[in-house]
């Protein structure tokens, strides 16, 4: 069992965030957070909320900053999209000794720092339907 709390984002894969960006905030009305860059994955990310107070979902809109970055790989064999789901845990280093006690298959065997100082940990899609999952632990 996971023992997730929330969705804590959805992760969109693209070729450049300026191009995306008016679609998501003319469009669909998100409103735009801010950009960080996660170095270590090499990766530019674009923050956006959208839904009405209290219920918001924040959409992270993920920019490879290298050809070699994991998001450059992703949209080089599937395109643009849907990149991964994450859900907010309490204690990332307890889920994942539970996960890979159930079975479950992880990518990430340690939780590794993800954007706004979060840690973060990915499950195989094999594990989940064939949705990438990622268990997120925001900084408290």
């Amino acid at each position: 069992m996971i023992g997730a709390e929330a969705i804590n984002h959805i992760g969109i894969a693209v070729k450049s965030i300026k191009a995306c960006r008016s679609f998501y905030e003319d469009v669909l009305g998100a409103r735009y957070e801010g950009e960080e860059t996660v170095t270590d994955q090499k990766v530019r990310v674009a923050f956006f909320l959208i839904g009405p107070g209290g219920h918001e979902v924040r959409l992270e809109l993920l920019e490879p900053t290298s050809e070699d970055s994991p998001i450059a790989r992703h949209i080089n064999k599937r395109g643009e999209g849907l990149h991964h789901i994450a859900y907010t845990v309490r204690d990332i280093n307890k889920r994942l000794e539970e996960l890979r006690k159930a079975g479950v298959q992880l990518i990430d065997d340690t939780p590794r720092p993800g954007a706004h100082h979060s840690l973060i940990a990915f499950l195989h899609p094999r594990s989940s339907a064939g949705v990438l999952t990622e268990i997120c632990q925001p900084e408290r």
